[in-house]
């Protein structure tokens, strides 16, 4: 349900999220991205069906999505072309080596997203006939194809180290695009060196780093996981999609932030219906939710691109940043009709800053109007899906620490006997 209103591009204001003792109950407050209360009844329409669908059948029927007058998913994703899946060790000039093959293969790319975490890589990246469009379907090129980026992705990996180059075939029934890089994050193991905040700064007071904790409440057989970060856009999609894969069930959760700072508390069990029971699977539990908060978190300068959708496109971009020594953290581009869109941040090849001068170099290659710097304003960011509002000034407060589970208890009492409220 998270993800449908992630896709139509909706903050959530705040949320309320309840599935026991006989009762159902998910509330989501939402607005657009500027704030705005919805007015438009087809989309209206659209969301109370899609989220029925979305919990009856597991999907959104293509039929529904007519309604609104254009399809809805993440961007920068072809659901017609054949899809490379890749991780590994990440190292400057990665994305251009990779596209420089595909090229060379004669294959087009419609779409690709990459994330990079903790040094390491996973991008998901669309391509099509070069020559005839379409998906590539001969066995024999396919193959060609993932051996030759299997090379590329293996290329200066120690003997023994994880990657892997995974081909999934066209299909509208394909994983959400980031919830499958989440996945495939998580299955390199790209948590292993998350580290949160110790409790030295007393539970926030100014911290910059994730807070996670993880409880076992003995009276309903709940962990209660409790995250405190930096809020952002899709924060609670991120979260969510974290203990969902690792086969964690969310009973009831409430998801609030004040100025830019979001508390999330979540109660939940394992598919085998037990709580957390080891400190191995609390330290494991909390390294994950970790690292799905930290992949989105954007590093480096952003340069959005708009241009002619051409043959080698993205190849003749990343050439332009690996030339000029720019390293590709983050990367979403696709293509619409004539045109492809997209951005990517980047950073030097040490991670450092880039330099005016160095920018203005690749614009000049790439086409001062294809390539534009995305200033921030005034460093305030985009409208959160986990957020409530923000402050003027956007500070840090200090404030007492307390329990959404318990405020959502409290109004469940007044409709249900069967269960009674459960302190965290």
């Amino acid at each position: 349900m998270v993800q449908v209103l992630t896709d139509l591009d909706l903050v959530i204001s705040k949320s309320y999220i309840s599935s026991d003792g006989g009762w159902l109950m998910d509330v989501f407050h939402v607005t657009d991205q500027l704030g705005n209360k919805l007015t438009d009844e087809t989309l209206i329409l659209y969301m109370q069906q899609a989220l029925c669908d979305t919990r009856r059948r597991g999907g959104i029927p293509k039929e529904l999505q007519t309604c609104l007058k254009r399809e809805v998913r993440p961007c920068h994703v072809s659901t017609e072309h054949t899809a490379f899946e890749m991780t590994g060790r990440d190292r400057p000039g990665l994305m251009s080596e990779i596209s420089a093959a595909l090229y060379e293969l004669g294959c087009h790319v419609t779409a690709a997203v990459g994330w990079t975490h903790n040094g390491r890589v996973a991008c998901i990246i669309h391509v099509e006939d070069g020559l005839k469009g379409g998906p590539i379907t001969a066995p024999k090129r396919l193959a060609q194809v993932q051996e030759k980026l299997g090379s590329v992705v293996e290329a200066h990996h120690e003997n023994g180290e994880q990657m892997s180059v995974r081909l999934t075939a066209p299909a509208a029934c394909r994983t959400h695009t980031e919830r499958r890089l989440h996945q495939l994050m998580y299955a390199d193991r790209d948590y292993e060196h998350c580290q949160g905040c110790n409790g030295s700064c007393r539970h926030w007071n100014g911290c910059t780093k994730t807070h996670v904790t993880v409880e076992t409440c003995k009276e309903k057989g709940y962990s209660v996981v409790n995250v405190r970060s930096r809020d952002r856009t899709k924060l609670l999609f991120d979260t969510v999609c974290a203990l969902t894969d690792m086969e964690y069930v969310v009973f009831h959760a409430a998801v609030s932030s004040k100025g830019s700072i979001a508390d999330q508390e979540y109660f939940v069990r394992r598919q085998d219906g037990c709580s957390l029971i080891t400190q191995s699977e609390r330290h494991k539990l909390t390294q994950c939710l970790i690292a799905a908060i930290e992949r989105r978190v954007s590093h480096g300068l952003r340069l959005d691109v708009c241009t002619q959708n051409k043959m080698g496109l993205l190849s003749d971009v990343t050439r332009a940043f690996r030339e000029n020594g720019l390293s590709i953290t983050r990367a979403e581009i696709g293509t619409h009709g004539e045109r492809a869109t997209g951005s990517f941040y980047v950073t030097d090849a040490s991670g450092h800053d880039v330099s005016p001068r160095t920018v203005e170099l690749v614009r000049q290659e790439i086409g001062e109007s294809a390539l534009v710097v995305n200033k921030p304003h005034n460093g305030t960011s985009r409208a959160s899906s986990s957020s409530i509002s923000r402050t003027s000034s956007g500070e840090v407060e200090e404030r007492p620490r307390f329990s959404l589970g318990n405020l959502l208890w409290s109004q469940l009492e007044r409709l249900s006997g069967n269960f009674g409220i459960i302190k965290s």
